[in-house]
């Protein structure tokens, strides 16, 4: 019978072995359940599907992707009834020994992820309630503050309904009334603004309110506490000192142990009374959970993000989910309105949230940033981000005169690999794209020669580390996928040996990887050598010209670790979009692959274009682009019905 079971699921890809073999597994269980042979089947078809979908990021199955069921060879006349009838599928809560969960909205769950969606629930629902209300002396102060902070705004709202409420106002008026907000919205919008302006409000009301700063990666944790640190010079005097000066990886925050437990849980929790998590649409379901039960319940949470970005790596897409309803209820915005000294009745007419993209049981706890300080509406980067969201595929190729490269917004350049004649051939693509990426890491280039120069003539200097640093932070390429020409290996590879010739190295990387001023990305955790996934470095000479990778830290110092002791790395001139969330850079060169692929999508393709602040150049095909814009990453989740049960 087991020989039997096994050739049902026989893998037709080498990434399918492994939903295959937990297929095989949930089969062999079932028949020793007493499940018939054709029930049995069934199971182990719904258990790989469901593998195989796990493994693209959703979270659970709808029985409705699942095929037609052969219901003549069955008793029964539904998927449900077959699984259920499985002896391995259980409904909700009852037998917590069976493998699988079955929703009752018919979708299938491995047990580890039902759990995890019913205790983010349980714990977003609890985090969803109002504040301890503030004490009168502190609601005047604070009334003052918002005011002080956001002057023209409020008079211009307190004169005319036609006014746009400023929303960063709003949303710090709201974090002080409720313990959890969810600030969405993209680069240049204000959210770190926003939070500092809280947090100086929350230490005024009490100068022992104790805070954590935490992001998903290294590089996000870093910017959000460099971007505080610069801000804070316009805060009143005294509230400097008080402000957290540094922020640290999730992980770390909650003190990964070896086993990959962690030390804070539900049951040792943060000794904080306010958390800020930033890019908090990196965070899967299972860190999720983790995180928001680790934290006390009077704390405050402030989540931070963009509900458009790309969702986690691994499963789920949590604040894309929960981010997803603005809207407010009248007396939210009552409340809100009085908080920041405007007219109720005025400011109530005059508050209208954004159009939810779904609705969600976290309402009043939503807000959308949709101004932009950064770009202005008609900047180029600002219009594709736009076209993208839009999904209009017809504007976003008028910003660029087809086949000609540069548009005519000149922060916009455009390479079609797809194009076969002319200099923007197959093969002259990616001699383009690697053109563009020696013009971008010139600087960088022309700075770790001189830091050659200086190692031989007696050490480098902590500046010269400092600039090279910056000048690498200038620029990145960013791709869609790994593998092949236009992946990150390739590009990578194919960067590295124009580096190394035009630094009069040889060109073979059998002998070494390594050489001056190669970038590295760490792949792993290394707590002993406090080095997070995300970081990077560069291959730099110590002043005894050997070679070393140097990190930079959050002080502006810098630390060197030998290539041989480095946790899992690679090459980053080049890296996948997903790597690059939390970080920004100048300039970006986006590149797609020339055939379409399921990795690409509208939401890889927003958050890639948003990583710039200056310039964009996108590689890539009509037809590549027309699927991104068709694309959307929509991941199988029921953590909205889940909340709503909560």
């Amino acid at each position: 019978m087991a020989a039997g079971i096994a050739q049902w699921a026989a893998p037709d890809r080498p990434e399918e072995r492994l939903a295959a073999a937990f297929g095989t597994q949930v089969a062999q269980w079932a028949i020793a359940q007493g499940a018939s042979p054709g029930i049995a089947r069934a199971a182990q078809q719904a258990a790989t599907a469901l593998s195989i979908a796990g493994a693209n990021g959703h979270v659970c199955l709808p029985l409705s992707a699942l095929p037609a069921l052969d219901v003549a060879t069955l008793p029964v006349d539904s998927w449900r009834q077959a699984l259920l009838s499985s002896g391995v599928v259980a409904e909700a809560e009852t037998d917590p020994s069976r493998p699988m969960r079955l929703d009752p909205q018919d979708r299938l769950y491995l047990l580890r992820f039902w759990n995890y969606e019913q205790r983010l629930a349980r714990r977003l629902v609890a985090a969803a309630q109002p504040a301890a209300p503030l004490l009168a002396e502190h609601e005047a102060l604070v009334r003052s503050r918002l005011q002080a902070y956001f002057p023209a705004d409020t008079d211009a709202l307190a004169e005319t309904t036609d006014a746009t409420p400023n929303w960063q106002q709003l949303a710090v008026a709201l974090a002080l009334r409720r313990k959890l907000v969810i600030i969405s919205g993209g680069p240049g919008t204000g959210k770190t603004s926003t939070v500092l302006k809280l947090l100086a409000c929350l230490l005024e009301i009490d100068p022992t309110h104790r805070i954590a700063l935490a992001a998903p990666t290294g590089k996000a944790a870093g910017r959000m506490a460099e971007a505080l640190r610069k801000g804070s010079s316009s805060l009143p005097a005294g509230l400097h000192e008080k402000l957290p000066h540094d922020a640290s990886t999730v992980h770390r925050l909650l003190q990964m142990q070896a086993d990959g437990s962690f030390r804070y849980n539900a049951q040792h929790l943060l000794a904080i009374d306010t958390l800020v998590l930033d890019e908090a649409s990196m965070l899967d379901l299972s860190l999720a959970t983790r995180l928001l039960e680790a934290v006390p319940s009077h704390a405050r949470i402030v989540l931070l993000g963009d509900h458009r970005q790309l969702a986690a790596v691994e499963s789920g897409a949590v604040f894309a989910e929960i981010a997803g309803d603005p809207s407010w209820s009248e007396p939210c915005r009552s409340g809100v309105a009085a908080l920041c000294g405007l007219p109720v009745q005025t400011a109530v007419q005059g508050i209208v949230p954004p159009t939810p993209s779904r609705r969600s049981p976290l309402q009043d706890c939503v807000v959308w940033f949709q101004k932009n300080y950064r770009f202005q509406s008609n900047s180029g980067i600002g219009r594709m981000a736009r076209c993208i969201n839009d999904g209009n595929l017809e504007a976003l190729l008028q910003l660029w005169e087809p086949g000609a490269g540069p548009g005519t917004d000149t922060t916009l350049t455009w390479i079609d690999p797809a194009n076969d004649q002319g200099e923007y051939g197959p093969l002259a693509a990616i001699e383009h794209v690697l053109q563009t990426m020696d013009a971008a890491y010139a600087p960088l280039f022309a700075l770790v020669q001189q830091a050659i120069t200086a190692a031989q003539q007696g050490g480098i200097q902590a500046t010269t580390y400092q600039a090279i640093q910056a000048a690498f932070d200038q620029f990145r390429a960013l791709c869609a996928v790994r593998d092949g020409t236009y992946g990150v290996q390739g590009l990578n590879a194919a960067f590295s040996a124009r580096w190394r010739a035009a630094m009069g190295l040889r060109t073979d990387t059998t002998y070494s990887p390594w050489f001056v001023g190669r970038p590295v990305q760490i792949l792993r955790n290394d707590y002993n050598l406090r080095l997070f996934n995300g970081d990077t470095g560069i291959a730099l000479p110590d002043p005894n010209g050997q070679l070393h990778v140097y990190f930079a830290q959050s002080d502006g110092s810098f630390y060197a670790i030998p290539p041989s002791r480095l946790p899992s790395h690679e090459t980053a001139f080049a890296m996948t979009v997903h790597k690059a969330q939390g970080a920004e850079f100048d300039s970006v060169l986006v590149v797609l692959p020339p055939q379409r692929s399921r990795a690409v999508s509208r939401e890889l393709l927003y958050t890639a274009v948003t990583r710039a602040r200056k310039q964009v150049t996108v590689c890539s095909s009509h037809s590549v682009l027309s699927q991104a814009l068709e694309n959307r990453m929509a991941r199988d989740s029921g953590l909205l019905d889940r909340l709503r049960e909560a």
